[in-house]
């Protein structure tokens, strides 16, 4: 099933100078090092960091890359408020452990099937209790090692956009899986997604979210239209 074409030309960009994200790769890093990199480095940063047995990435989003993730966010808050679900953002919350020596900070992720199990303002996270929803803005980036890691870690499901366009991926069996639908918002194809983020040409972020919520009702109203 081929993807959904929302590619970076949809967004009226003439080239990629000053528009990539960057990346590197350390190799060998042992995991008590990837630790401290990210004790030393803080929670206050751009970059991202994967860690899969030795590997050490780090990513340097693009202004673009962060334009499209902060809308995917208020995207996917707006939806679950609109269908009244619970949700607990974390943002780039580091997801490891150790016993597979693998991390993960996604762009996005999101507690909202459980998000009533998470409590308090900055609770520590079970391990076996991963986002309900992680997203991946990869426009110049491969991210097969990050949904590696996700599967690994069973996140439940994926959003990717790249140039291509946008895929949402479901984990079942052991693997991920290409869906029609979003298993969160079911009436959510990715061609709806690259409607709603469509808008973003002739509107600002407070635009896009109203006309989400305006499609949203109008669903509720008419579901099988």
């Amino acid at each position: 099933m081929a993807p959904t074409s929302t590619a970076i030309d949809d967004f009226q960009v003439d080239d990629l100078q000053g528009k990539v994200t960057q990346r590197i790769e350390l190799f060998p890093i042992s995991w008590q090092t990837y630790q401290a990199m990210l004790t030393d480095m803080g929670d206050h940063r751009a970059s991202r960091l994967t860690y899969d047995e030795g590997t050490l990435e780090i990513k340097m989003p693009s202004k673009l890359h962060e334009i499209i993730n902060r809308l995917l966010e208020l995207i996917i808050t707006a939806l679950v408020e609109e269908l009244n679900m619970s949700i607990k953002g974390y943002g780039s919350t580091t997801l490891d452990r150790e016993d597979l020596q693998k991390g993960v900070e996604p762009d996005s992720c999101f507690y909202i099937q459980n998000a009533d199990r998470i409590q308090g303002l900055d609770p520590s996270l079970p391990d076996d209790l991963p986002p309900d929803l992680a997203v991946e803005v990869d426009i110049t980036s491969s991210s097969t090692r990050r949904m590696a890691i996700y599967k690994q870690l069973k996140v439940p499901e994926v959003w990717q956009y790249t140039k291509q366009g946008i895929t949402f991926f479901r984990w079942s069996d052991g693997d991920y899986e290409e869906t029609v639908f979003s298993p969160t918002s079911p009436m959510i194809s990715p061609r709806t997604l690259a409607d709603f983020l469509q808008q973003r040409q002739t509107t600002d972020d407070i635009g896009v979210i109203r006309f989400v919520r305006a499609w949203i009702r109008d669903w509720q109203t008419h579901p099988t239209q």
